[in-house]
């Protein structure tokens, strides 16, 4: 059984983290999301909200769960028996981070493989900063984010602008 771990902050998860999700477990057995609790970036959504968007973002998935975890995702990886990291590429700007990163993973634990997924057309644009801007100066973002998403962006941000 190949059990992989797609992790990040999801802060909030997108179509585009969906997509790669979905894609993701049509090839591996299990497929762990895993929510980093303490990104090295501001969060809009606390790690309650990030993770339970998740979970009903992939409901319907049913070798996919949601967990959230604390630390190194090669620790995370270990403790939860897993031996592949799925990383979603979009652009051309993204292979240097993803080597950078794929490189130190190996480096912390030379068991694990990263599975690189190049994002689907219509989500090649698209990162949760750039939707959170949008939602916070009051523009639409449903076309990129499941509905309770949006509606959570829009909540947070029409309490933001009172």
């Amino acid at each position: 059984m190949t059990v992989a771990v797609y992790p990040g902050s999801f802060d909030p998860i997108t179509n585009g983290h969906i997509d790669i999700i979905t894609r993701a477990a049509r090839i591996f057995d299990r497929l762990v999301v895993g929510v980093y609790a303490e990104p090295n970036k501001p969060v809009l959504f606390s790690l309650e909200e990030r993770v339970e968007f998740a979970r009903l973002s992939v409901a319907h998935l049913h070798n996919v769960e949601v967990e959230p975890f604390h630390g190194l995702t090669a620790e995370f990886a270990r403790k939860m028996g897993i031996r592949v990291i799925v990383r979603g590429l979009r652009a051309t700007g993204d292979f240097e981070k993803e080597f950078d990163m794929a490189m130190m993973h190996r480096q912390l634990d030379d068991k694990l493989e990263i599975f690189c997924m190049v994002a689907s057309p219509e989500y090649q644009f698209l990162r949760s900063s750039l939707l959170k801007e949008i939602a916070r100066l009051g523009g639409d973002v449903s076309a990129f984010v499941p509905a309770r998403v949006a509606a959570a962006l829009k909540q947070k941000n029409s309490k933001d602008r009172i």
